[in-house]
């Protein structure tokens, strides 16, 4: 791999695991610096120490208002800059509604959509002062196609999709590109909630992707020419009936 990010500073919540630890492997390996941003520090104390002196971590709880104003400046005591932002946490609830806990659903909701508005609201004005910058969001698929089966994540990813498409149009004059990746199934702990039966028959069928996967494609969206918005990338395994 080159080092199309040399030089560039990102920033990835939920980069303890998943999706965001590889998405900072893939950005490392580019050339940037990385402040990985959880909340569980001892994973954090981990993942940064597999991936080198390059991997910054930074604890934030993301439903916390107070730890979220903090972290921009933490990110620039340690990183002197912010080039890349990656919205990458999130939640999963599956399952019919009428069965649903809504105290669960409320969790998710929190995490999905207001952490993730809330964390790149406070990112936005030192983008803004410097004329650039990038903001990836982990968004789904089913932000794009209601999945019957999880109607409430569903719609989370509905009101992610909604906030990139409008954000993207206020910022753009600002030289800010936004834009979101959204996979299909991936094998992460997200998909603890899934019944045993569902998740064997995803896995047998070739139906599930891995987070590396997700990365490259982070990796392609932030390496086009600046000229250039990915805005929506949507991947999914070839063999997923969706």
């Amino acid at each position: 791999m080159g080092q199309e990010l040399s030089g560039k500073v990102a920033a990835i919540t939920g980069a303890a695991s998943g999706i965001g630890f590889e998405c900072a492997r893939a950005m490392l390996a580019a050339g940037a610096r990385v402040v990985l941003v959880d909340y569980a520090e001892e994973k954090l104390r981990e993942a940064c120490a597999e991936l080198g002196p390059g991997a910054i971590p930074l604890v934030v709880n993301l439903l916390d208002p107070k730890s979220v104003a903090g972290m921009m400046p933490q990110i620039l005591e340690r990183a002197g800059q912010l080039d890349i932002f990656h919205a990458n946490a999130g939640s999963y609830v599956g399952g019919d509604v009428v069965d649903g806990d809504p105290d669960a659903w409320d969790r998710m909701l929190n995490l999905n959509i207001n952490a993730a508005f809330r964390s790149i609201h406070a990112v936005l004005p030192h983008m803004v002062e410097r004329g650039t910058g990038d903001i990836i969001v982990t968004s789904s698929v089913a932000g794009f196609v209601p999945v019957v089966v999880e109607p409430v994540y569903t719609a989370s990813k509905h009101a992610v999709q909604a906030f990139v498409h409008t954000l993207r149009r206020q910022v753009a004059k600002h030289g800010i590109r936004v834009g979101a990746v959204a996979p299909g199934p991936v094998v992460t702990a997200l998909l603890s909630d899934w019944p045993k039966a569902k998740l064997d028959d995803a896995l047998a069928s070739g139906s599930l992707m891995q987070p590396q996967e997700v990365a490259a494609a982070v990796l392609f969206m932030l390496t086009r020419p600046r000229n250039i918005t990915i805005r929506d990338l949507v991947i999914l395994p070839q063999s997923l009936d969706l």
